[in-house]
């Protein structure tokens, strides 16, 4: 292959374990955008093989200029992905107006584009979750992370743009290399942490009726599943359309923690905490992906179940984290 493939937010959670898919499927000739900052994302990159690293205000002034190489596809996995993020303006130029402006660049080079929506574009869950361009009119998302992602969800159902290019709505995604991500990490990478310092574990009480404590539910998906499915899409050009990017089983957040708790080798100790003021009329209850659409799509490997995914994670890499930190 001469043309690279663009990855955008390619230091980051998924982003990274995408590039090192690619690498192990023999291509190495990919350009990563990101912005490292001052934290401990460039750590992701060690191991990776690409052309070029390269910050994602200037890989847009460089393509929008015409000097930037014509790509093969482009899969753009760049946002602020914080759901309690306030800052609305930053994230319709960051999240929406960015996205916006690769895509037209993208299909002006006659290259494949995909790239990241959000389950979190469901809001509530009232109108189901049903991934058809069609019912995205009704959606309300329930921050304004979920709506900067349905705004560009919206503008390429609205410039009938889903013919030629696929968005995939992620669920809950865990697993290696989301050490970075602070406050966003899954409850799995918390909640190793918070084991191994003091044997126990919180989570969020409920405020509704409807779910006793620990009963919510969420479809969790491991990083490996998701990276396979979107490189599905990558490889699978005759396809458009937005699908969703999870198990079609939700499962509650006592599965996950007494899984964890497993996989260390502990007998589970779950202590419940009030949900914090900023998530309250925002957190969603229930999530869980119909998956007949991205089977229809010819996807048909089965996803990790969530049992094994966990002790997988903790096993190949949480573990050996904190030992190396001397934290085990």
């Amino acid at each position: 292959m001469n043309q690279p493939i663009i990855i955008t937010g390619a230091a980051g959670f998924i982003g990274r374990n995408t590039v090192a898919a690619l690498n192990a499927r023999g291509h190495t000739n990919l350009i990563l955008v990101d912005r490292l900052g001052t934290d401990d994302k460039w750590r992701n990159l060690r191991g990776l093989e690409f052309e070029e690293m390269i910050a994602p205000e200037r890989f847009l002034a460089l393509a929008e200029a015409q000097r930037a190489p014509r790509p093969d596809a482009v899969i753009h996995l760049g946002a602020c992905s914080a759901t309690t993020e306030r800052d609305a303006d930053f994230l319709l130029e960051n999240n929406t107006h960015y996205t916006r402006r690769l895509c037209e660049w993208t299909l002006g080079q006659e290259a494949r584009f995909v790239y990241a929506s959000s389950a979190a574009t469901y809001g509530d869950g009232a109108q189901g979750y049903r991934d058809a361009e069609d019912g995205l009119a009704a959606l309300r998302p329930l921050n304004m992370y979920g709506q900067s992602k349905h705004l560009f969800d919206l503008w390429a159902r609205r410039h009938d743009l889903f013919g030629r290019i696929v968005g995939l709505k992620y669920f809950n995604v865990f697993g290696p290399f989301e050490d970075h991500k602070g406050d966003m990490r899954s409850l799995i990478h918390k909640a190793h942490g918070q084991i191994l310092a003091r044997g126990w574990l919180e989570l969020f009480e409920s405020d509704r009726p409807d779910y006793a404590h620990g009963e919510q539910k969420r479809d969790f998906i491991y990083v490996r599943d998701a990276v396979d499915v979107t490189l599905h899409f990558v490889e699978h050009r005759e396809v458009g359309g937005l699908f969703n990017c999870g198990t079609g089983q939700a499962r509650t957040w006592l599965d996950v923690a007494r899984a964890l708790f497993a996989a260390m080798g502990r007998q589970p100790d779950i202590r419940f905490i009030p949900l914090p003021p900023v998530l309250r009329g925002k957190y969603q209850y229930f999530t869980q992906a119909e998956s007949a659409k991205l089977r229809g799509a010819g996807y048909t490997r089965p996803f990790t179940p969530l049992e094994d995914a966990v002790l997988d994670y903790v096993r190949t890499h949480l573990q050996p984290a904190a030992k190396a930190a001397g934290l085990s």
